[in-house]
């Protein structure tokens, strides 16, 4: 199967999110594992084997697996990862959509909106750059911003692949070093305990199959790992998410005339002759249709379908003649799990653009299908990557900063806090003057 071939219907799908400091191997992993899983093709290896710019030196490597992921000529050149590179291939019954994330920290926005997307993070960590003299080994700040930024989106499953063990002989103590170190780095973050793996990318040594040079360790490789993940997405909201995105009207005579409200269901499912609520105005209505776009499974005549559940694109058509527009929610009339309706919120951001966060600014936000301005009322604190702890009395957010901050907008929105619900518990800012994208953002408390 060539790795850009579109993914078919069938099999469990693995999201992959690869990240690290530059040049700890990200690159060269994920080639590693497409070709030895056979995801390239001839023609894609002789492409990478015939480039100009190659991070390789070693006399026996033929070609630079990293080459097989960084796609821009400026990547090539310039020998780090810039965007974030999407590669697809299924072994087995397993489909997997990897993510190569720049390491660099200039880019560090890019890693964000690749591990927002991920079932598992791999975070690398170049055995040869941990300062050993400590204790704890001391790991790089871009390793520990990174954990940081894993464990704000909630990423399930987090392995840390001890890469380049090959230039340090496969020593244990090494490995048992830097091991005390990520153990007590995850600790400190609330990380989910993670899966450590010694490997050199570059030989391939416990990345696809188990080496023969670590018999200390005796744990699967990490794409043995991988394989045996369970990434069935856990539902924590059991009630209806369906976000507005579009209405859909068609013209002609009154017999023939149809108005559809499209968009995904994000959460819970919808029944043909269910009662709903839309917020924010509180109307009331009756489910009379619901169409499913692309669905392989359902039966999708005129007539349209009985039940749609979290995930699916459809289009619903209420018996009554109710306003509704983009940027409202549907929600199940009743039920005990119903979202909040809030103008105040206190959210963790990771500050992405290079002019700062400003209190007397003024931003968008952009939550599901719905876009308000929104005041920053104050910094809660601010997250210190060196040292892990949080300083407070802080009066702005610089780019790569990851804080915690209320707040206020200027009408309400529909939303969860996103550990209930990520789709419904995430937003972006956007800065009004510059129309930057300027933080991606978690909400963590909600005023009702």
């Amino acid at each position: 199967m060539r790795c850009d071939e579109p993914l078919h219907p069938g099999g469990n799908l693995l999201r992959l999110i690869t990240a690290g400091s530059v040049d700890d191997g990200k690159s060269t992993l994920i080639g590693r594992i497409l070709i030895e899983s056979k995801a390239v093709t001839i023609d894609q290896l002789q492409a990478a084997a015939g480039a100009r710019h190659s991070r390789t030196i070693a006399s026996d490597a033929q070609i630079d697996l990293a080459l097989l992921t960084d796609g821009l000529e400026s990547e090539r050149e310039q020998g780090i990862t810039i965007d974030v590179a999407y590669r697809y291939f299924r072994r087995g019954s397993t489909r997997f959509v990897l993510a190569d994330a720049p390491g660099h920290e200039q880019y560090t926005r890019n890693l964000v909106t690749g591990a927002s997307q991920a079932d598992v993070a791999v975070l690398l960590v170049d055995a040869t750059r941990v300062d050993l003299t400590t204790k704890p080994a001391g790991l790089l700040a871009q390793t520990k911003r990174h954990s940081a930024i894993v464990r704000l989106l909630g990423l399930r499953h987090v392995a840390v692949a001890v890469n380049k063990m090959d230039l340090l002989n496969f020593d244990e103590n090494v490995f048992n070093a830097i091991k005390e170190s990520i153990e007590g780095l995850a600790n400190t973050l609330g990380l989910p305990t993670p899966h450590l793996i010694p490997v050199s990318a570059l030989q391939g040594d416990n990345v696809v199959d188990k080496s023969d040079k670590t018999p200390w360790y005796q744990g699967p490789s990490l794409l043995q790992w991988l394989e045996s993940l369970d990434t069935t997405p856990i539902q924590k909201i059991e009630g209806l998410r369906f976000p507005v995105q579009y209405v859909a009207r068609q013209d002609g005579s009154a017999a023939d005339d149809f108005r559809g409200y499209l968009g995904r269901v994000e959460a819970g499912t919808i029944s043909k002759g269910q009662k709903v609520t839309i917020l924010p105005s509180g109307s009331e209505a009756t489910v009379a249709e619901i169409h499913v776009s692309n669905d392989h499974q359902a039966t999708n005549d005129a007539a349209g379908v009985e039940v749609a559940k979290a995930g699916q694109v459809i289009a619903l058509r209420l018996a009554e003649d109710v306003d509704v527009s983009r940027g409202d929610t549907i929600v199940a009339k009743e039920g005990h799990d119903q979202p909040s309706l809030t103008k105040q919120v206190s959210a963790d951001l990771c500050w992405l653009d290079s002019e700062p966060l400003s209190l007397s600014r003024k931003y968008v936000l952009r939550h599901t299908t719905n876009t308000v301005f929104a005041k920053v009322k104050g910094i809660q604190q601010v997250l210190d990557v060196q040292t892990l702890s949080h300083a407070t009395d802080i009066h702005a957010l610089n780019m790569n900063e990851i804080g915690r901050v209320d707040l206020v907008l200027q009408k309400p929105i529909v939303a969860d806090r996103f550990e209930q619900a990520a789709s419904t518990g995430a937003f972006v800012l956007i800065d009004e003057a510059t129309n930057h994208t300027v933080a991606a953002g978690m909400l963590r408390e909600l005023t009702v």
